[in-house]
């Protein structure tokens, strides 16, 4: 007979949401795994003694997880799926009857605690994986990731930049005590240096350009961090990278440890900073998060992006061995010429030159801002050389040569990679196998590619709660790995030599305890 299903809702039942989620439940798991009572002590000095009661701190940050553990970007949508799961419910703490606190809710009190008390919850689930043994601490991969602010590119307006800056300067020493040292020259050059980046790279004149009705070039909007901002999100700042387009974004900096792909150490940066100025903040923190755990940082790998003369001296002071390539521009040798350490100078071993010196000449900053030392040779050396057009050029009467100032710091790693090349390209892949996935996850599950929320000490937040919800999945699904292929086949002969031994072992005492009968010898 065929059944038919009509629902006929009851006025009073009872329900118990312990029978209703299974025991296998992820979140039931979860659960019985995440000890966050730690949380109270941590938030209680953002609270008063009188007024309403708060969300539960503990309820807050479990909402949090789930969003990052479902890829939910969104507050509302957050709490509409929390709101129709009962394992969520169980995990949370609410009752099937039990509203869920308001989304706005949510955003008011991310914003009301501090950085520190999310960084202390990374940090308690990074103990959890160094507990289990998911953490070496011997290497750590670096790396970032552009993350899409919470700001549109059509809410940026440009910079204003006062015309007459000498009366604006006359106005502010008239109204204060102190002489105001900005000069209306040094803003006119300011103003000026912002103009040319903004127009730096465009095309000229040329038939394809637009013309307006007055006969003026339509030049392509150039948006740059120097001459646009955004009110709405001040802290987002205008990303470059070669083959994308620019966008307003926040920078996200990577630690992961190459043992099991555990993240030791997140944090969020402007955007508008190289890897390189990133390196020694994400490393300070990777040290200290390990350090608790008393595990020592040892070594670094990290692409040729996080490569400056800064960063390089900076690890040399922390004794950290690190496998950085050499940016492009670095040369280890100058052809034609060698370096006298001794006497800080360049000497030419041309054949047919004049063998003449570069002497150091001092120490200048270019428009990069980058500080050189320059060596450079006197006219009368080079003046007769029948090598000079070659060397120095057609118009150039003398060799000049500009090394950085951490040179040191460059030979010295480019003398670890090409020391043991095989070594290096396997620290190359070690990285790329270590942070690269780990990123790739980040970005595309666990919702750090789009910040919700404004200002950078928001966008941290939200790493290290896409960091940690990373880490947290890895530790409830790792297992203990099993002994080796090679193990297992010395273990099993050594037990069949046990078998033969204890075997022989038997033979012999039957044979001591009841002797073969031989039969009587006849001597006859």
């Amino acid at each position: 007979m065929q059944g038919k299903k009509q629902l006929q809702p009851q006025l009073f039942t009872s329900v118990n949401l312990l029978d209703l989620v299974p025991v296998d439940n992820f979140y039931r798991k979860l659960l019985t795994e995440l000890d966050l009572h730690f949380i109270y002590k941590a938030t209680q000095k953002y609270y008063g003694k009188e007024g309403q009661e708060s969300i539960d701190p503990v309820v807050f940050f479990k909402i949090l997880l789930v969003g990052y553990l479902n890829n939910i970007n969104s507050d509302r949508q957050l709490i509409a799926f929390c709101s129709d799961s009962l394992s969520i419910r169980l995990f949370l703490g609410y009752d099937v009857h039990e509203p869920l606190p308001w989304h706005s809710t949510i955003s008011r009190t991310r914003s009301l605690y501090g950085e520190e008390v999310f960084l202390s919850l990374f940090k308690n689930v990074l103990a959890l994986c160094v507990q289990k043994g998911m953490v070496r601490g011997k290497r750590q991969a670096v790396d970032s990731v552009f993350i899409k602010a919470n700001a549109s590119m059509d809410s940026l307006v440009e910079k204003e930049v006062l015309d007459d800056a000498s009366a604006f300067v006359n106005e502010l020493e008239a109204n204060s005590e102190f002489k105001v040292t900005t000069t209306r020259k040094k803003l006119v050059a300011q103003h000026h240096a912002w103009q040319e980046e903004a127009y730096k790279g465009m095309p000229n004149a040329t038939g394809k350009d637009k013309i307006d009705e007055f006969g003026n070039i339509i030049r392509p909007k150039y948006l740059s961090n120097h001459t646009h901002y955004s009110p709405t999100d001040p802290d987002a700042k205008i990303s470059v990278k070669p083959g994308k387009a620019r966008q307003l974004n926040y920078f996200g900096q990577i630690a992961v440890d190459d043992a099991h792909h555990v993240i030791t150490g997140a944090c969020a940066d402007f955007a508008d900073k190289r890897d390189s100025q990133c390196l020694e903040q994400i490393i300070e923190l990777t040290q200290e998060n390990l350090a608790q755990n008393d595990i020592e940082l040892e070594e670094v790998l990290a692409d040729g992006g996080y490569s400056s003369g800064e960063a390089l001296a900076y690890l040399h002071d922390k004794n950290i061995d690190a496998y950085i390539p050499n940016f492009g521009q670095y040369k280890p040798e100058r052809d034609g010429f060698i370096f006298n350490k001794e006497q800080n100078q360049y000497e030419c071993i041309k054949e047919g030159g004049n063998q003449a010196k570069l002497l150091f000449k001092g120490e200048k900053t270019d428009s990069k801002g980058y500080t050189k030392r320059t060596y450079r040779s006197s006219e009368s050396d080079c003046k007769n050389c029948p090598l000079r057009e070659s060397c120095c050029g057609k118009s150039t009467k003398f060799k000049k040569i500009d090394d950085s100032i951490h040179k040191e710091h460059y030979d010295r790693m480019h003398q670890k990679l090409t020391q043991n090349p095989y070594y290096a390209k396997k620290m190359v892949r070690v990285r790329s196998k270590t942070v690269e996935p780990v990123i790739g996850t980040l970005v595309n599950f666990t919702n750090m590619k789009r910040v919700n929320t404004r200002g950078i000490q928001n966008a941290n937040k939200h790493v290290l709660m896409a960091s940690l919800t990373y880490n947290l999945k890895k530790y409830l699904r790792f297992i203990t790995q099993k002994p080796s292929r090679l193990a297992q086949v010395i273990t099993l002969k050594q037990e069949k030599d046990l078998m033969r031994i204890k075997s022989l072992f038997f033979d012999l005492k039957n044979a001591i305890i009841s002797p073969p009968n031989f039969g009587v010898l006849d001597y006859n």
